[in-house]
């Protein structure tokens, strides 16, 4: 988990091996069910955590299975869902997370 003081999400340090995003829904509830389920069928995740908030996953490479992290987190209070998606290893990902995070987002508008 990566969270900050405030119990949020970090945001990305090198953003060209990550990428996070916030977005505010009506139904924050719905759309975070909504966002776990297209998230946990993802090809090659593996459910690390997940709780009424929070989701992590790890993501592989299909050929060298390289890692990557997706976070998911809810914030009722503010009426937010934060997702986060970095590679763990190397400099650059090639648009991977940011392509993992838009996919989400297309599916999850599709579903809603």
């Amino acid at each position: 988990m990566s969270f900050n003081q405030e119990g949020k999400l970090n945001e990305c340090i090198n953003k060209a091996n990550c990428f996070f995003v916030e977005w505010d829904f009506e139904n924050i509830n719905k759309s975070f069910e909504l966002l776990i389920g297209i998230s946990s069928k993802l090809p090659r995740t593996t459910v690390i955590e997940k709780n009424e908030s929070y989701w992590h996953g790890v993501c592989r490479s299909l050929i060298f299975r390289f890692p990557d992290d997706l976070e998911i987190l809810k914030l009722p209070k503010d009426g937010l869902i934060q997702i986060k998606s970095s590679s763990r290893i190397g400099a650059s990902d090639l648009g991977v997370n940011k392509n993992r995070i838009n996919y989400l987002y297309r599916q999850l508008i599709k579903k809603s």
